[in-house]
């Protein structure tokens, strides 16, 4: 896929989602360009979940209108060019998925489904996911089952999940929630490469803690409407020195 000149990675025009009888998201309007490290701020109950799940196609929009990469979600087609970081690992039935069976998960969209797999390179798959693991201190954690770890640990599971696939753009709903100082610096060092090589990252959050100075703009969520909107130098902690 090529990009069309100055298309953003994501944008919502008219935003409203119902749930309920009620506005959960009203007429939002929201770009998110190439490189930007985004952070999206708000109370419980603001709409802060269900703005990035409706940019991504993965919530319904009663009206406006969302687009990835200049496509309509139902249209489009490089889902390896985002890495999504849910709230909580999804429960499957089945047999458990060990950790690093959850982060390989996130190369398959890499793989080329008109090669045999004897043309794929595995080697950078294994590379990547070993990189990813360490990133988020679970090497040693990597052959457990995944809905055996705490809550904290299986956020970071999706974490790596995200990393492995070497995306473009990152959204993250709430990737530190439950997750140690550690952890949470480790993230952060994670996105400062990521922020660095020019990827793209969407951040859910309550507190910005070691990601501040990575954030080059927030929007402040209320009541479903977008309230407050700041900018910000990278290397800076929206406008304070780091």
């Amino acid at each position: 896929m090529t990009d069309r000149p100055n298309v953003p990675p994501l944008a919502m025009t008219g935003g409203l989602v119902r749930r309920d009888g009620r506005e959960v998201l009203a007429g939002v309007d929201l770009r998110v360009g190439a490189g930007e490290v985004l952070a999206v701020l708000g109370p419980n109950g603001a709409g802060k979940s269900t703005l990035v799940k409706a940019l991504l196609g993965l919530v319904p929009l009663s009206a406006g209108r969302t687009e990835i990469y200049g496509e309509p979600p139902a249209r489009f087609r490089g889902w390896n060019r985002i890495g999504y970081v849910p709230q909580r690992l999804p429960m499957g039935g089945g047999v458990p998925a060990t950790v690093r069976e959850v982060v390989a998960s996130g190369r398959v969209a890499r793989r080329s489904r008109w090669w045999p797999a004897l043309f794929n390179d595995r080697a950078a798959d294994r590379a990547a996911v070993d990189r990813a693991l360490r990133t988020v201190d679970l090497t040693g954690r990597a052959g457990d089952s995944a809905h055996l770890l705490s809550g904290g640990q299986q956020q970071r599971v999706l974490i790596a999940r995200a990393l492995a696939g070497e995306p473009d753009l990152f959204v993250m709903d709430e990737p530190t929630a439950g997750v140690d100082a550690r952890s949470q610096a480790a993230l952060a060092s994670a996105l400062r490469g990521l922020a660095d090589a020019g990827r793209t990252v969407v951040l859910v959050t309550h507190e910005l803690g070691p990601m501040e100075p990575l954030i080059t703009r927030t929007i402040e969520l209320g009541h479903g409407r977008i309230v407050r909107e700041s900018t910000a130098v990278p290397g800076t902690a929206m406008g304070r020195p780091a």
